[in-house]
C-alpha cells in the first residue's frame, strides 16, 4: 500500500474513534509504561494488513515499538501470535479497535480470495475483484485481495472505461460507445465492454475493444464466446459466479473471473488484542 495515502486514512479513522481525547484511557492510565498489546490468530487464514499495526501505532506515537511476527500472505493458525506492540499504555489503548478492525477485515478478505482461487484451481484464469468495496475502505480492501493471491480490477471510474448496458442504450449501439471514448480517452486507458449475447460479444471485437465482459453467463455460454474472441483481447467472466461453483468455471478459458464476493459479503478473520501491563507510573 501507498504509504502516503495509509497514512491520510488512518488519520482519518483515528480523528473519528479518538475525536479531542480518549476520555478513558487518558485519564485513567496517564503516565503509565510498560504495556503490550499482543495480536493473535483466533481461527486459520491469510493474514493481511500488517502495515496498518506499524504504521498506525508510530502515527499515535513514535516510542511504541511494533514487533512482527508473520509477514502479509502469510498462512496463520489459531493461536499463533501475529504481531506485539510495546509502549505507554494510554497510547496503545487509542490504536488498538482501528488498528485491530482494518487487520481483521483485510484479512478477511485475503482468506476469501485464496479459498477462490483455490478453488479454481486454474492455470490460465485469474480471481478479480470489483468495485464492490466499502467507501473508504477500497484501497486496504484491494491490497488485501493481492495478498491473498488475487488481481485488481479497475480502481475505480478513473482508470479504466467499462462500457454497460445503459451506456449501450444511450449511445446507440456497442460500435457508437466505443469510437466516442476512444476519441476523448488517452491511449494508455483500456476499454472493455460488458456483453450477453453471441451478437454483442462479435460487436465488441469488431468495436477492438480492448477487453470483452460476460456477464452472468453459463459455463457453456462462456466457452462458446471465449471462441469468438481474438487472443488480443482479453476476457472476463462475472456475475452469478459464487465459491460453490467456482471449479466448474476451471476450463472456460476466460482471462479472468471478478468476484463481488471478495469484499462486498467477506467476513472478517477473527483476531484478538491482548493486553498486558506491566505497571510503572511516573
Amino acid at each position: 500500500m501507498n504509504q502516503l495515502k495509509l497514512k491520510q486514512a488512518l488519520e482519518h479513522f483515528f480523528i473519528e474513534d479518538i475525536g479531542d481525547i480518549d476520555v478513558t484511557s487518558d485519564y485513567l492510565f496517564a503516565g503509565v509504561h510498560g504495556g503490550e498489546v499482543v495480536f493473535e490468530a483466533k481461527q486459520s487464514g491469510v493474514l493481511s494488513g500488517t502495515a496498518v499495526i506499524v504504521i498506525g501505532f508510530q502515527m499515535l506515537d513514535p516510542s511504541i515499538s511494533v514487533q512482527l511476527l508473520k509477514k502479509d500472505g502469510d498462512v496463520i493458525s489459531q493461536g499463533e501470535t501475529i504481531a506485539i506492540a510495546n509502549g505507554e499504555w494510554a497510547s496503545l489503548l487509542k490504536g488498538e479497535r482501528v488498528i485491530l478492525n482494518l487487520v481483521q477485515r483485510m484479512s478477511g478478505i485475503a482468506t476469501m480470495t485464496n479459498k477462490a482461487v483455490t478453488s479454481l484451481n486454474s492455470a490460465h484464469t485469474r480471481i478479480c475483484d470489483t468495485r464492490k468495496t466499502i467507501p473508504g475502505l477500497r484501497m486496504f480492501e484491494k491490497y488485501a485481495v493481492r495478498t491473498g493471491g488475487g488481481f485488481n480490477h479497475r480502481n475505480g471510474l478513473y482508470d479504466a472505461v467499462m462500457i454497460k448496458d445503459n451506456h449501450i442504450t444511450f449511445a446507440g449501439s456497442i460500435k457508437e460507445a466505443v469510437r466516442q471514448v476512444r476519441k476523448r480517452v488517452g491511449h494508455m486507458v483500456k476499454v472493455e465492454v460488458e456483453t450477453e449475447t453471441e451478437e454483442q460479444v462479435l460487436e465488441t471485437v469488431e468495436a477492438g475493444a480492448d477487453c470483452i465482459m460476460f456477464d452472468n453467463r453459463s459455463v457453456e455460454e462462456i466457452q462458446r464466446f471465449v471462441k469468438l474472441v481474438p487472443p488480443h483481447i482479453m476476457t472476463e467472466a462475472s456475475g452469478g459466479i459464487t465459491l460453490k461453483d467456482l471449479s466448474k468455471y476451471s476450463d472456460c478459458g476466460v482471462d479472468y473471473i471478478s468476484l463481488g464476493c471478495l469484499t462486498h459479503s467477506t467476513p472478517s478473520l477473527d483476531i484478538s488484542a491482548n493486553v498486558h501491563m506491566n505497571e510503572r507510573r511516573d
